[in-house]
């Protein structure tokens, strides 16, 4: 007779080559029944695992075969991304289940195209995402998202993202000029955030990737104390200058209750279009020493390739345009990652409970 206790812990322990988590630790949930010499199995996974399902399935069939004495096993997989803690005491967001800020610290390291990317990546693996340009002075998405139009609104108070490769999507660079300076101080800054932000009609999104400006300001202020933050994503460069901003990044989302999900380094390596020579331009290392030093993961290196900056520059970013090449293969694998460690932290109980009103009669 099969012991079902037992399946269920050692599918517990398996671990997703992918992302490194044991879906035990994911919080995977496990339905085994059996008839017989027959286990059936079905998974729901709490990421989305769109490239690599067959693996898995494939992987966890094999793994019971072996380690039991069923003469036939069937794996179903399927996932269901849910909520997510975030800091004490700020309301969730309308049409939002889990909020992940990409940050860097420091201008010049790609964090942008990174984040774009990130977001297609995470699309591509089966989740409904959107991207948020929360850099207010400097708007890169609409660019490398290739539009340009003016977000409608049907009710004069709220707006519908722009759609753009599957990805929802807002911006003030959709409500301005491309060339038109924004000269605001902190406060209309930050005021433009939350309007961004709260007055989009999201539609019910697995993750909405913020792709936040440089440094540790008025905006980064403003995500931590009123947006509700699931997790961040540090992205750097080996460079000692760009590492030095990455640690800053680190201690603000600290501060504020913001789980980091991993560090990302970008411009990792770069190999020549004419001879294919590979050297470190910006240094080797530096993104596993910080993940090293800080107890987190690496989550993955991108390459210094000019396609990424002509696809962005385009407006068809990497991931959008070559879902399967070998670059945007590594986004997916970073958004995999990213989405599984996601998984392992609790679930948003705030949001189950309903608002008390107490009233004199």
């Amino acid at each position: 007779m099969l012991d079902l206790d037992q399946i269920k812990q050692l599918i517990n322990t398996y671990q997703d080559p992918l992302s490194g988590v044991n879906l035990g630790d994911s919080h995977t949930k496990i339905i085994v029944e059996a008839d017989g010499s027959s286990l059936n199995v079905n998974l729901t996974l709490g990421y989305p695992v769109d490239g690599h399902k067959q693996q898995l399935v494939s992987e966890l069939t094999a793994l019971l075969k072996q380690n039991t004495e069923a003469e036939s096993v069937s794996v179903t997989l399927d996932w269901q991304v849910i909520k997510h803690k975030v800091q004490q005491g700020v309301k969730g967001l309308a049409g939002v289940k889990n909020i992940i800020a990409v940050a860097s610290g420091k201008g010049g390291v790609g964090k942008s195209t990174t984040a774009v990317n990130l977001a297609l990546a995470l699309a591509a693996e089966g989740a409904n995402v959107g991207i948020l340009d929360a850099d207010i002075y400097g708007p890169s998405q609409p660019r490398m998202l290739g539009k340009s139009q003016k977000p409608e609104s049907v009710d004069g108070k709220s707006i519908k993202p722009i759609e753009s490769y599957g990805l929802q999507s807002m911006s003030i660079g959709y409500l301005i000029d491309e060339e038109e300076p924004m000269i605001w101080r902190g406060p209309m800054v930050t005021q433009a955030l939350q309007q961004l932000l709260n007055d989009t009609n999201w539609d019910n999104l697995d993750y909405l990737v913020i792709d936040l400006p440089p440094g540790t300001g008025d905006i980064h202020l403003t995500l931590s104390q009123n947006v509700p933050v699931s997790g961040a994503v540090i992205v750097t460069t080996p460079q000692d200058i760009s590492l030095l901003d990455a640690r800053k990044a680190l201690k603000m989302f600290e501060k504020v209750n913001v789980p980091v999900m991993g560090v990302i380094e970008n411009m990792s390596t770069h190999i020549c279009s004419e001879c294919g020579h590979e050297e470190h331009i910006f240094g080797s290392g530096g993104g596993q020493s910080m993940a090293d030093q800080y107890d987190m993961d690496l989550l993955g290196a991108l390459p210094l390739d000019i396609r990424i900056r002509e696809n962005a520059d385009n407006g068809q970013p990497t991931v959008a345009i070559g879902p399967e090449g070998d670059i945007a293969k590594a986004y997916r694998l970073i958004a995999t990652r990213v989405a599984a460690r996601l998984a392992m932290q609790g679930k948003d109980y705030a949001s189950a409970f309903p608002n008390i009103v107490v009233q004199n009669d």
